[in-house]
């Protein structure tokens, strides 16, 4: 269980983010075509994985579209956005602000991301949804650097971020 903080009040965590070194949980997502993907759909390129609680946010849409300016050109790695919003509502966002080089994934069909991942906030007014982290994996799915986000309404820490996603690097924590 980690804490984390919305506006400064204490919110809890179902657990910890995996471990730089470790292998990423596999997952059950939703893509903006209503396709179930995993990680084996991202085989051979290293993954940013950005979990945010609802595009519908400031923070959250920002920090997508500063991850969508970065990858752009960029075929060595993938861009996830993983959010509990729908996906009709990500491709509405995804059109709207022009990020095509983030892929969207829903938790619409199943909460085990969420819980595997450690980012289930248990209580607060946001209990049920995800805290805001970054996740980098290898090609390998081993976790390159992970960043839980300590105040849910402050952007990530896109220097480590960026520098974990080099070609190349290796552990970046």
């Amino acid at each position: 269980m980690a804490n984390i903080t919305l506006q400064g009040n204490t919110i809890k965590t179902n657990a910890e983010l995996p471990e730089v070194g470790s292998e990423a949980p596999d997952f059950n997502l939703v893509d903006s075509d209503l396709n179930d993907v995993s990680l084996a759909n991202y085989k051979g390129k290293k993954k940013l994985i950005s979990i945010v609680p609802s595009l519908d946010t400031g923070v959250c849409a920002t920090s997508t579209k500063v991850f969508n300016e970065h990858f752009a050109g960029r075929d060595d790695i993938v861009a996830l956005i993983v959010s509990a919003d729908l996906p009709f509502a990500q491709k509405r966002f995804c059109d709207t602000e022009k990020t095509d080089n983030v892929q969207t994934l829903s938790m619409m069909r199943d909460r085990h991301f969420a819980k595997d991942y450690g980012v289930l906030i248990e209580d607060g007014p946001l209990a049920g949804i995800t805290a805001r982290a970054v996740l980098v994996l290898d090609e390998d799915n081993k976790v390159l650097h992970a960043e839980l986000v300590p105040e849910i309404a402050q952007e990530p820490d896109y220097d480590l971020a960026f520098a974990a996603t080099k070609p190349n690097s290796a552990k970046a924590d």
